[in-house]
């Protein structure tokens, strides 16, 4: 069985006991998250699709760990002006392993 669901925003599909790397949750680590937001089912060959969502579909997950993803530079420069502005960014993750899948 497989699922594409909408986490913050983005669509993954996911199968159960798969690890998915997603923007940070707010849920604490070791905790269990239900996603409602089931844009599509397949099961055995059959396609469930929803108008926005499956009905009564939701995935099951656990949050694994919070970490930080890998570093960006931001770097603006201004040519002759004597602007330099370096910066980096971090963004922050979640990992999340599915359970299950409930149709």
């Amino acid at each position: 069985m497989e699922a594409i669901v909408q986490i913050g925003g983005r669509q993954y599909r996911v199968k159960p006991n798969q690890k998915v790397v997603v923007d940070r949750l707010s849920a604490a680590e070791n905790e269990e998250v239900v996603f409602e937001q089931v844009k599509a089912l397949l099961d055995d060959g059959s396609l469930k699709v929803g108008a926005s969502a499956v009905e009564s579909a939701q995935v099951v997950g656990k949050v694994l760990r919070h970490f930080k993803g890998g570093k960006v530079v931001v770097f603006k420069k201004k040519r002759r002006k004597g602007y330099r502005v370096k910066r980096g960014h971090r963004q922050p993750l979640s990992q999340v392993e599915i359970v299950s899948i409930h149709a």
